[in-house]
């Protein structure tokens, strides 16, 4: 059996090839090379070098010390995981990668990256950054780590899988016009894609390469004339790949994208590219070559997020499957309660994960399940799987937001629920949760209006109590693909892409209240259209999400007529549409959990 080498060796291997390369620093990022949130675990290689394992973070690595860069969602999982003797911990966000290394390193001195796993936008900025202070960026032939890692797993080899177009609601062939049409009008030539989700949406094809994202990796280029080359291990797809994308999709093996590359830039052809999210080593390789770059936001984004009937279809059958294996759970753990049960935050994401399985239909999680008791629900992003989980028993509430892929959509729920006893204090910070998520599920909004615009609404109840929470309050989420999908998002930093019928978002408002508690009410909403009145458009935001609320919680004194309405508005269709499925104690449970207040 062999032995793996310790985090201080995988340093000192590592500095050793710095030595080699001539470099001082060396910039290890958590992403891969299509740039997205999630990873395989052949590219892992942040967790490889630190044992950190969180979905955002940045090592740097000098000769004699090394920081970690994580950001408020992780910085108690960072200290778990990865030994203070051999890294300082910095805020990602409060002390930039670059002004750190400006401040640690001479004049003259040479940085060195793998271009494959940094954006365009990235890049530039930071070889600004660093040139100012007399220090410049080098793009690696080759990334140390690879070179080291002994037991790294092997790529998935999975076969892709064809997306039908009874899911889909539209053919690929239909989609590439639809893009292409775009490049025409911007006079592109073609149009360079490295994201998985845009590639897998644009060819409807899904795979199994990365947990909780159901994509295969695959880079590709979209031409004006609507034809295509991918970039995947031909075997990887089947006799039928042709038929169901059409003739003018060619296919390649990965590591031909550079020849291609080349030639796009030998014909100066002018190449469309986001350099925010495509990365820098293909983007560099088309300019040295000859390419001109048009840099503009990834067209397939937005008409991505811009769900189609028979994808909001899908999107409200995958809840209604969800719903029943929450209901399921949550009239377990009502029980539960009630007799006492032994059990820890591991065991109760595994007990929901089992009702998830029942469904017909479901693939795997949308995310690992954050199950949190007490103070752990304190923190947004908590990971019972980096610590001992907490014992079931000692907590007034317990928060748990979770998600599934299903063959026809994707989920993202989160409950806070009674499980001990509660105080006053909990139930009015609860209630003002509900206000500010009822505000905005209410909300109609004249057309043009981007999420940023609509974030105070739900924070409002908060605020004027002198509270708020520290993360957005709603996120885009893809059809069987990311749970976290842009370009629309609500928050008080939000993007200014205007909110347009068919986005699919969360309604999460939170609080949170360090070594005490925590609570998290989310729905996922889409926006439609309001029937016409008055002189504007409007849109406004249908639940798909048909999960009781914990009305144990509510102090209804708080709520105003309209807010008690809207409640027993949501309940009684929560009822309705739950009712016919579910049979037994879970329907009683039901009955209960929605009557009026």
């Amino acid at each position: 059996m062999s032995t793996q080498p310790s985090v201080a060796e995988r340093l000192d291997t590592l500095r050793r090839s710095m030595q080699k390369f001539d470099i001082q620093a060396f910039i290890v990022p958590h992403e891969d090379e299509h740039l997205g949130e999630y990873t395989s675990p052949a590219d892992e290689r942040l967790a490889w070098l630190t044992g950190f394992t969180g979905s955002a973070g940045v090592a740097v690595i000098l000769n004699d010390k090394a920081a970690l860069f994580v950001d408020g969602r992780y910085t108690v999982q960072a200290r778990q995981q990865v030994a203070e003797e051999q890294f300082v911990f910095l805020h990602l966000n409060q002390d930039p990668v670059t002004d750190w290394l400006t401040q640690q390193l001479p004049a003259g001195s040479r940085v060195g990256v793998d271009a494959r796993l940094h954006s365009l936008e990235w890049y530039r900025k930071t070889e600004q950054t660093l040139a100012a202070a007399q220090i410049s960026l080098l793009s690696l032939a080759e990334n140390p780590i690879d070179l080291h890692w002994q037991e790294r797993p092997a790529p998935s080899s999975a076969p892709a899988r064809l997306f039908a177009e009874t899911i889909a609601g539209e053919s690929s062939p239909s989609k590439r016009q639809r893009i292409a049409t775009q490049l025409r009008a911007s006079s592109a030539d073609a149009l360079l894609l490295t994201q998985n989700e845009s590639i897998n949406w644009l060819l409807n094809i899904r795979g199994s390469d990365i947990p909780a994202l159901p994509v295969v990796n695959a880079f590709a280029i979209l031409y004006s004339n609507a034809a295509l080359d991918l970039f995947i291990e031909p075997s990887r797809l089947d006799c039928q790949f042709s038929t169901h994308v059409g003739n003018d999709v060619s296919v390649y093996p990965a590591d031909k994208l550079n020849d291609v590359l080349q030639r796009l830039g030998e014909d100066a052809l002018r190449v469309w590219l986001d350099s925010a999210s495509t990365n820098a080593a293909s983007a560099l390789q088309l300019q040295q070559y000859g390419a001109q770059l048009l840099e503009q936001p990834d067209p397939c984004l937005l008409a991505k997020a811009r769900k189609n009937a028979t994808e909001i279809a899908g999107m409200q059958e995958a809840h209604r499957k969800d719903a029943i294996a929450m209901c399921h759970f949550l009239a377990w753990l009502d029980q539960a309660v009630t007799d006492g049960l032994q059990s820890n935050e591991a065991l109760l994401a595994e007990k929901l994960e089992s009702y998830r399985l029942q469904q017909p239909g479901y693939l795997e999680p949308s995310f690992a399940t954050i199950s949190a008791l007490g103070p752990n629900a304190a923190l947004p992003h908590y990971n019972f799987r980096n610590t001992t989980p907490r014992l079931f028993g000692q907590d007034a509430i317990y928060l748990v937001d979770s998600g599934g892929q299903y063959d026809e959509g994707t989920t993202d729920i989160t409950r806070t629920i009674q499980v001990g006893t509660v105080s006053d204090e909990i139930r009015r910070l609860f209630t003002l949760v509900m206000k500010g998520h009822i505000a905005l599920s209410r909300t109609q909004f004249p057309k043009g209006t981007c999420g940023m615009q609509l974030d105070v609404l739900a924070r409002l109840p908060l605020w004027q109590a002198g509270f708020n929470y520290d993360h957005g309050t709603g996120h885009g989420v893809g059809h069987v693909l990311s749970v976290h999908e842009g370009p629309q998002r609500i928050s008080p930093k939000g993007s200014m892409t205007a909110l347009e019928p068919g986005m699919v978002i969360s309604n999460e408002p939170g609080y949170y209240r360090e070594g005490s508690f925590g609570m998290r009410c989310e729905n996922l909403v889409v926006v439609e259209p309001v029937e016409q009145s008055g002189e504007i458009e409007r849109y406004a935001f249908r639940n798909l999400t048909l999960v009781p609320f914990d009305k144990r919680l509510l102090l209804t004194d708080l709520l105003s007529d309209e807010e008690k309405q809207w409640w027993n508005d949501y309940h009684s269709e929560v009822f309705l549409t739950m009712a016919p499925s579910l049979q037994g104690k879970e329907l009683l449970w039901l009955e209960q959990a929605t009557a009026a207040i």
